[in-house]
């Protein structure tokens, strides 16, 4: 387990909490590893009714490490993005069991993304929602090119996905992607609640439902494969090369 995560089981509930708030969270290939193993470890266990997912310091994450992301050599590979973050996102594709979200803080990128696989989203009130991947030079990825229009219309998507406009705790309620907002430093006690609730449920009939409401994970990892492909591509561009560039200039300034 690396030091940036934790994983715990509290009863019928897998709690699964980043702890890097020295990099308001950013997630690791190490921790994409790590979450992902905890994800898919729950399917077959019929003790783990529900699965928590949480940040800390008042921050849920701030996306991609982008240093370690490029460490990986993503921008060189033939095959793009076939790596720790992509196994993450097929874990959430495959994922049978409920998924549920404290966000406190920022959610950026694949902070945000991930959400659109989750069944129940609390956020605080001081939570917000970015996803800059245009102003990278990149495309939007896990799904998200699917699923947020399909939760929030074309236009707030196009808004969020291409213009990359934040979106606030309660802005994200009206766009049906935040199930609930609470008062800052509360929502992992409130995710733990409706993670309670979902427990008290009949197994099966909950199983069966979500499946029916949710696309399938063919129709996901299809789409994800698609956008992992132009990710890619599109992570050798001469416009997210020069976009990267002022992004650690500006990081060093």
């Amino acid at each position: 387990m690396p030091d940036h995560l934790t994983v715990t089981d509290e009863d019928a509930i897998r709690v699964i909490a980043m702890l890097r708030p020295e990099k308001k969270n950013a997630i690791t290939q190490d921790m994409y590893r790590a979450i992902s193993d905890a994800i898919n470890s729950a399917q077959q266990d019929a003790g783990i009714r529900c699965i928590l997912i949480a940040g800390s310091g008042g921050v849920f994450t701030a996306g991609n490490d982008l240093e370690d992301f490029l460490k990986d050599g993503t921008a060189s590979s033939d095959t793009p993005r076939k790596s720790n973050a992509i196994k993450f996102l097929y874990a959430l594709a495959h994922n049978t069991k409920p998924l549920v979200a404290a966000v406190d803080g920022i959610a950026i990128g694949i902070g945000t993304t991930m959400l659109f696989h989750c069944d129940y989203v609390v956020a605080s009130t001081t939570a917000t929602f970015s996803t800059p991947f245009i102003h990278l030079g990149l495309v939007p990825e896990g799904a998200s090119s699917l699923l947020m229009p399909r939760t929030m219309g074309y236009q707030r998507a196009f808004s969020t996905l291409v213009m990359g406009r934040k979106v606030s705790a309660e802005d994200a309620r009206l766009a049906g992607f935040v199930s609930e907002v609470v008062a800052p430093g509360e929502t992992e006690a409130a995710a733990r609640k409706v993670a309670r609730e979902i427990c008290a449920l009949p197994a099966e009939a909950v199983a069966i439902s979500r499946k029916l409401l949710r696309p399938s994970p063919e129709d996901l990892t299809r789409r994800i494969d698609q956008e992992s492909h132009l990710f890619g591509e599109r992570m050798r561009s001469a416009e997210a090369v020069a976009a990267f560039q002022a992004f650690f200039a500006r990081k060093k300034a």
